[in-house]
């Protein structure tokens, strides 16, 4: 039996862009209250990250929601409590499907406008800010305009490696009401690497973390150098630092097929050496106070979300309304009747739970003992873990032996200590795939990589997600879907 779906490659009808893009701007006079003072342009750059962690962005359906189900990580039975079995069965008419992903793309956009709008008062402020301060915040709404096109253009273009002639998105570079029109998939790319490369240049003498004193660690002033200093000036991994803005360099270089550039951007941030490997006995830990699930310490950027305990809670430990996985599915997933035996990922990201319909595994990275943790609860936007991949990928055409050095480091950390080698490629890459699925588990990122890849993954029940790219385009109307086959494992 062969099922044809359409996947999300495609972008929502480009008709409805000037409905999803309408973003209400401030008062003339709120805007002129908001840009008078150093706190305000403060206010103005941490709302940017306070927005970014609403449920409808990375607070809950980008990180443990739509992608994550595509990705076949999660089994929704017919009953369906969550709304996402149609999601999970690829059915892109479904209304649930549809409202998620209009809310993205209107969430991340706003997101755009209100870096827009910073953009164009921070070179105006005069003696409001030092030069200093003025460098830091511009470069953090450059980085976090291009980061957000970037997850609008992931989900809602279509691939490089599928359509490289394809139309884009909108690249909004001005906080206005007129319609900004569709660039091409090239011109968007090469957009988001103008805006990071600029941003990294201005961060690279100001970020307090590129400092040989700025020690990352907990969030206990006697661990890290991370809470010292003016308030605004801490926690630069809470933010878009220097060194998450060259990671996410790394990512988007790689996405466009530049994978010179990527492996740059990619070894700057590992032999910077500032970002440690998590120590087995704060991952392992018993004591639920002292456990480091979410591997703190290996985030180059993520988001903090105190108030998110509840929709992420809702998500994945909900009982039977939640997103959950098949035990047998985990165990193939994570390979623990070979080598992921001693996986830690598996060990501690999930525990067993009994239900009315039987046995299923539930996703503990995000659980907490209420404030009295190692940590803050925070949603992981970028890791140390990923540079490895992108940098073993990059590097395998021309040194393969580097390639396989770059992924087992991270398969050692996880546990897994016997090392890989083999000749061929493909294996290379089914490995690096496998893995990367296991670490990045409930935060969105794996089937960006099987869509860039243009890449069979595996589905539920032994099915196999076969792409095939197709592209057309309408008066009035454009889109740009990646088309795939369910193939079941007896067909």
């Amino acid at each position: 039996m062969r099922i044809n779906i359409i996947l999300i490659g495609g972008m929502l009808a480009l008709a409805s862009c000037t409905k999803w893009l309408d973003v209400s701007p401030k008062s003339e006079v709120s805007m002129d209250l908001l840009f008078t003072s150093r706190e305000g342009y403060q206010d103005a750059v941490n709302g940017l990250y306070s927005r970014s962690v609403k449920e409808d962005l990375y607070g809950r359906e980008l990180t443990a929601g739509t992608l994550d189900v595509l990705a076949q990580n999660y089994n929704i039975d017919v009953v369906d409590r969550v709304g996402f079995r149609q999601t999970m069965l690829f059915n892109y008419r479904d209304n649930n499907f549809i409202n998620r992903q209009k809310d993205s793309w209107a969430g991340l956009y706003t997101v755009v406008a209100n870096s827009n709008l910073i953009l164009e008062h921070v070179d105006g402020s005069g003696n409001l800010l030092e030069a200093s301060e003025r460098d830091l915040i511009k470069g953090e709404a450059l980085a976090m305009r291009a980061w957000c096109h970037f997850d609008v253009l992931r989900q809602f273009a279509a691939a490089p490696m599928v359509t490289p002639g394809a139309q884009g998105i909108p690249y909004v570079t001005t906080f206005s009401r007129k319609t900004t029109p569709v660039y091409t998939l090239r011109q968007v790319l090469d957009s988001v690497i103008r805006d990071l490369t600029a941003a990294r240049e201005l961060l690279k003498n100001v970020d307090p973390i590129v400092k040989p004193g700025y020690k990352v660690g907990y969030t206990t002033p006697d661990s890290s150098t991370e809470v010292s200093g003016p308030m605004f000036f801490q926690h630069r991994r809470h933010r878009l630092n220097y060194f998450a803005v060259t990671g996410a360099l790394a990512r988007v270089q790689l996405y466009a097929g530049n994978t010179a550039a990527a492996l740059t951007m990619a070894k700057e941030v590992i032999e910077s050496n500032k970002f440690p490997w998590t120590r087995q006995t704060d991952f392992l830990n018993p004591d639920e106070q002292q456990k480091d699930r979410i591997l703190y310490k290996e985030l180059l950027f993520g988001l903090y979300a105190p108030n998110m305990t509840n929709p992420l809670y809702d998500r994945l430990r909900n009982g039977e309304t939640t997103l959950n996985t098949p035990p047998g599915e985990l165990r193939t997933m994570y390979e623990v009747a070979g080598p992921g035996a001693e996986d830690f990922r598996y060990k501690q990201w999930f525990s067993q739970q009994n239900s009315s319909t039987g046995g299923y595994m539930r996703l503990e990275k995000y659980s907490r003992n209420g404030d009295k943790n190692l940590h803050d609860l925070m949603i992981p936007m970028l890791r140390l873990s990923e540079m490895y991949y992108i940098a073993a990928e990059a590097v395998y055409d021309t040194d393969p032996a580097k390639g396989w050095e770059y992924l087992n480091t991270v398969r050692k950390q996880r546990g897994m200590g016997v090392p890989l080698n083999d000749p061929s490629k493909t294996v290379f890459m089914n490995e690096l795939v496998k893995d990367a699925r296991k670490e990045f588990f409930g935060e969105g990122q794996i089937f960006y990589m099987y869509k860039r890849l243009n890449r069979a993954y595996p589905g539920l029940g032994g099915n196999t997600i076969q792409p095939t790219p197709r592209y057309s385009s309408s008066p009035g109307r454009t889109t740009s879907s990646l088309m795939v086959t369910v193939k079941p494992a007896n067909s």
